[in-house]
């Protein structure tokens, strides 16, 4: 951050990565929270030497930045004060007023959180423009992702008798028909389940729960078990003439489910006939990325968290949610062919059937073949404990901007490109039209102060208006 964009921001009244603390002799205590709150969520600057009073900043500097400079970062170094080392980056600007300490506060990955100053209950996490002490199930969340291979290799109180045998056989079926000449095959059936690590000496795990349970053992060991599909007359809820006109609250356990939610959700997608080496092509491109999104979320959904996985079919899009967190980010993931599951007994068992390819292969075939189809990527959004995937089912109609392109002409496709999708973030505006995030913010702002743009609702459930 240069010192023109600092004075950019100090021109706006609210940044989910940007906080200010007087500091004018002392490192004030509520720092620690926003460096936990940062450090969990998505990074961001702590600056010192700022007074915000209302919605303005007045510059007062730091009397001695040097001191104020070594005490701060020497206490995220050392582990008196954080559980966490946490490496910062340090910016020094000069104005008239005084000396500004600038501190760019890393998120950490899912294995190093929850980040927290003296004890646990002292985690924090970024909402909005403030820090939020997290709630007992946040910092939960925390620690699973932190162990994010290892949940679903536990073993439960259950035994195989508590598994449905008609579940567990069509499985094996479908393993013989994907791979006839597999050594897995001449096993017996405990002996089959045991190199699936389903079980271990009769003691089911939750991976082979999830896989194969009843109903009724997988709520006596998850408390609110279903995975929900649903069909949405309209753009978003906001315009849809009923809340879904079509339902899927799949309790079955995840084997059944995909294909109970399958069958329905790929008749949804668009599948134009095509000729492929002589042959009807029935496997396109955008078929294989929704079977991919499905078995992703399968395979990464946090099934003890109290969130449900939910897949909605819009008018002009699928989404895809996941509650739990992606194990890095989506770049990562495409970039690296990166793979880490949630639940590898899930993912294993899932592969060895031939429904899913592996993670990072999986991502990059959602991607590129919708890519391909529909003339824009999927996009993907989310926090420390859900991620959710959107596949746009066409590419936006609008005016594509440039480094050189002037802002009415941003304002202008904002504009146009909030009437037609009242529920896009700030993210997607800015993915649509390939600009940073922090110019969307800069022209939201000045189109809600030129009362152009109205936000109607809360952050995360609103829409926008344009008035």
């Amino acid at each position: 951050m240069n010192k023109k964009e600092l004075i950019r921001r100090l021109d706006d009244i609210e940044w989910e990565d940007f906080e200010v603390k007087l500091a004018k002799s002392e490192i004030p205590k509520s720092s620690w929270e926003t460096v936990s709150a940062f450090s969990n969520t998505a990074g961001g600057w702590l600056v010192f030497g700022i007074n915000k009073k209302g919605s303005f900043f007045e510059i007062e500097g730091v009397a001695s930045p040097t001191k104020i400079e070594q005490d701060f970062t020497t206490l995220l170094r050392n582990r008196t004060k954080f559980n966490k080392i946490i490496e910062v980056v340090c910016k020094k600007y000069t104005f008239p007023e005084g000396v500004v300490l600038g501190f760019n506060i890393p998120q950490k990955s899912p294995r190093d959180k929850p980040v927290y100053f003296d004890n646990p209950k002292n985690t924090f996490i970024r909402t909005g423009s403030g820090d939020q002490r997290a709630t007992q199930e946040e910092i939960d969340s925390f620690f699973r992702n932190s162990s994010f291979e290892e949940k679903d290799k536990e073993i439960s109180t259950l035994m195989l008798k508590d598994l449905d045998h008609e579940s567990i056989m069509k499985y094996r079926n479908l393993f013989t028909q994907m791979n006839p000449s597999h050594p897995y095959n001449s096993l017996k059936l405990d002996e089959f389940l045991q190199k699936l690590r389903v079980h271990d000496n009769g003691k089911v795990t939750y991976g082979g729960l999830l896989l194969f349970g009843t109903p009724d053992s997988l709520l006596s060991q998850f408390n609110n078990f279903r995975i929900e599909y649903l069909e949405i007359p309209g753009t978003s809820y906001h315009d849809a003439t009923t809340r879904y006109d079509y339902r899927i609250s799949s309790k079955k356990n995840l084997f059944s489910s995909y294909f109970e939610i399958s069958q329905r959700l790929f008749q949804k997608v668009s599948v134009p006939f095509s000729i492929r080496g002589g042959f009807r092509n029935d496997d396109p491109e955008q078929l294989q990325a929704i079977r991919e999104a499905l078995v992703n979320l399968i395979m990464h959904t946090d099934y003890f968290s109290s969130g449900n996985a939910c897949i909605r079919v819009f008018s002009d899009k699928f989404e895809f949610f996941n509650p739990g967190a992606l194990p890095k980010k989506i770049e990562l993931i495409l970039k690296e062919d990166y793979s880490q599951p949630r639940n590898p007994i899930v993912a294993r068992a899932f592969r060895f059937a031939k429904l899913s390819e592996n993670i990072g292969s999986g991502f990059t075939k959602m991607f590129s073949g919708w890519k391909r189809t529909f003339g824009v990527p999927p996009f993907v959004e989310g926090d420390f404990d859900h991620y959710k995937i959107t596949f746009p089912l066409r590419k936006p109609t609008i005016i594509t901007t440039n480094k050189t392109t002037n802002k009415p002409t941003i304002k202008r496709d904002i504009i146009e490109l909030l009437s037609n999708n009242p529920s896009y973030t700030g993210e997607d505006i800015a993915k649509a039209l390939r600009v940073n995030a922090n110019t969307v913010r800069f022209h939201i702002q000045q189109l809600k102060s030129e009362g152009k743009l109205a936000r109607m609702g809360s952050k995360k459930k609103g829409y926008w208006k344009v008035m």
